[in-house]
């Protein structure tokens, strides 16, 4: 299990066996609490996994019939339903929904994990499975936080998760970032960012200008940001309030964590 779709797949079925015990211990009241996603109880957010986790799987399965995922249509179809569903319903089919598409990816076999693609209306090319399960991973893993930081403001990212999305994000993940981030939240001019990480270790380069995408590591950089690789995550995600950042994280370079916290405010 050395590649990173590997690893990828690995890390969801660890997310998906920590989540599913987690909930296991949830009653209605910890179910209507807000979680660590804006407007969204804890119970929203299964509901959000679980019909995501519907929707991947029938991507999934089409591509493996070679087809195009469904539409949009399906997709508002499973949202709909789902968000008809009580909350206590949310939760219970969440863990059914994300096994069956789990158990999916690690049904795959070498050569179709190398192979597969994925023919998905929103992306301009096929996808493989190591951006498709990276997406899941991403999603999955950045959920899980939500729920549980409900419960402990001092709640982190799964390591393995945490591990394979370091590499996932300036890989075939390296789209999000262009996404999810507002450079313009800084000066307008162009900016290089200097990423190191602990745990996993790793340094990585980003530009920041008009827009913004990982690069080549500047040797100097404007900025250098030292952080564990978990809280990165969060940072890139929306996900590192003050209350939830670990005393480890510094920013050098005239500007503040504030600074990039408006860069990246999170979906």
């Amino acid at each position: 299990m050395n590649t990173l779709t590997d690893r990828t797949i690995a890390a969801l079925r660890t997310n998906h066996d920590d989540l599913t015990a987690f909930v296991a211990g949830l009653d209605a009241d910890d179910l209507a609490r807000p979680s660590g996603s804006p407007e969204w109880t804890v119970a929203q957010v299964l509901s959000h996994l679980g019909s995501g986790a519907e929707i991947g799987l029938a991507a999934l399965r089409a591509a493996l019939a070679g087809d195009d995922a469904p539409g949009q249509e399906f997709n508002e179809s499973v949202w709909n339903r789902w968000n008809a569903k009580s909350p206590a319903e949310q939760a219970g089919d969440f863990v059914r929904a994300d096994a069956e598409l789990v158990t999916a990816y690690e049904s795959l076999d070498a050569g179709t994990r190398e192979r597969l693609e994925i023919r998905l209306g929103f992306l301009p090319k096929p996808a493989d499975v190591a951006l498709v399960a990276g997406m899941r991973l991403n999603e999955a893993a950045l959920h899980t936080w939500d729920v549980k930081v409900a419960f402990d403001p001092r709640a982190t990212v799964a390591p393995d998760a945490v591990e394979a999305l370091t590499d996932l994000y300036p890989g075939p993940l390296d789209f999000l970032v262009g996404f999810i981030g507002q450079p313009d939240a800084l000066d307008p001019r162009q900016i290089t960012l200097r990423v190191e990480t602990s745990e996993p270790e790793r340094t990585l380069g980003l530009t920041l200008g008009e827009t913004l995408g990982f690069s080549k590591v500047a040797e100097p950089a404007d900025i250098v940001l030292s952080a564990p690789a978990e809280a990165w995550l969060r940072l890139l995600t929306g996900r590192l309030a003050p209350q939830h950042t670990p005393g480890s994280v510094t920013v050098t370079g005239g500007v503040t964590l504030d600074d990039l916290r408006r860069v990246f405010p999170g979906l």
